[in-house]
């Protein structure tokens, strides 16, 4: 993933986030992965919310291991993608989901309990990089206040190729340039993209 390029993701043949049925996405995980194929696709991440069940049935040499995690970090509500993960290290079993409705209800989910500095060192421990998704709809005062204190804590990445889709279009705080400004300003994060797709038939 480090030999990604901007040009990579403004193609639309790198997808590094996609949810499917396995949390509150319509698709099933072997028909997107079919269709990527089919597309063209270089590289795909399939990151459902808070579990990775849909990895340990398929694996391919486009697909990227991926979740999605919600957690709070102090007062803010994120999402934080983990990539490259060994689906079956020890270290992820407490911060993965365990009832299908934590991964698909969104109230469910606001009321997670996942410490992220813990998060964050099991994800490495699983040999994966932590990002930051979708980081312009996070209700922080300071989103480049916020991103620096992730970093103390080991982020690796921050998700800057992002379409804001469906709600994330109206509910956002910061601007993609700010998303953007930030990621430029500490170029030893990971610049990642995907479309958050969580329709029927991935394309």
């Amino acid at each position: 993933m480090k030999d990604l390029t901007e040009q990579d993701f403004l193609s639309g043949k790198v997808n590094l986030h996609i949810h499917t049925n396995y949390s509150d996405g319509k698709a099933d995980f072997k028909k997107v992965l079919d269709n990527a194929k089919k597309n063209g696709y270089k590289l795909i991440s399939i990151t459902d919310h808070n579990t990775v069940e849909g990895h340990k049935h398929y694996q391919d040499e486009i697909l990227v291991t991926g979740v999605e995690f919600d957690c709070w970090f102090g007062y803010v509500f994120i999402h934080l993608l983990a990539y490259n993960i060994d689906v079956n290290h020890p270290s992820l079993c407490p911060f993965l989901a365990k009832t299908k409705a934590e991964t698909e209800g969104d109230l469910i989910r606001l009321f997670a309990r996942r410490n992220v500095p813990e998060l964050i060192k099991a994800i490495h421990e699983a040999g994966g990089i932590a990002v930051l998704a979708h980081p312009a709809c996070y209700w922080a005062i300071s989103l480049e206040r916020l991103v620096k204190k992730l970093m103390k804590h080991g982020l690796d990445g921050i998700e800057v190729f992002y379409p804001y889709p469906r709600f994330r279009k109206i509910v956002k705080f910061h601007s993609a340039k700010d998303v953007r400004k930030i990621a430029d300003k500490y170029p030893q994060l990971l610049k990642t993209g995907g479309t958050d797709f969580h329709g029927e038939v991935f394309n």
